[in-house]
């Protein structure tokens, strides 16, 4: 089993084609590509934190359906535009507004908001984020995990720190 991190999908929002610019010329073409590059990478038994904005301006059955068609088992972080719809549909294994997680002999801070300052930010843990599109500084041990940033599908922890031209070392757990 895999872990995997993604976040800002926006299934159903139109307004990710302006304001992101993103390269769809539909948001029914957006949607399908988004599930298919996520069926691509994540297989049925591996775990993919989703870290805000799953969908927007959808029926609730729409986003039950989503949550079925998507591989993995899947946990919400809550964002800024996810509704009641999406917090209370049956296809999450958990949801809440943070997480502390443990992968790969790394520590975890997760949030759908990038933070300035993070639990034991000085002792090596790292903080994933979304909400900002791809468009934040980087920052050290800080990192979006949004579809803006990766090819519009879930990204592993190793890529994630592949893609750092800083070490990253793994916390003693």
């Amino acid at each position: 089993m895999a872990v995997y991190f993604t976040g800002d999908t926006h299934f159903g929002d139109p307004r990710v084609l302006r304001i992101d610019k993103r390269p769809f010329k539909s948001i029914p073409e957006h949607d399908e590509a988004l599930i298919a590059r996520w069926n691509e990478t994540v297989l049925p038994d591996d775990e993919v934190w989703h870290l805000g904005d799953f969908a927007l301006h959808v029926r609730p059955e729409r986003i039950d359906e989503l949550l079925n068609i998507l591989n993995g088992r899947k946990h919400l972080i809550i964002g800024n535009n996810d509704g009641q719809a999406t917090l209370s549909a049956q296809g999450w294994a958990s949801v809440q507004n943070y997480a502390e997680l443990f992968v790969d002999g790394h520590a975890l801070v997760l949030c759908h908001y990038a933070f300035r300052t993070w639990k034991n930010m000085g002792r090596g843990w790292l903080d994933l984020h979304g909400h900002s599109h791809g468009k934040l500084k980087r920052q050290t041990r800080q990192f979006d995990v949004g579809v803006d940033a990766w090819d519009y599908r879930p990204v592993r922890l190793e890529q994630v720190l592949g893609s750092s031209r800083i070490r990253h070392r793994a916390v003693n757990v």
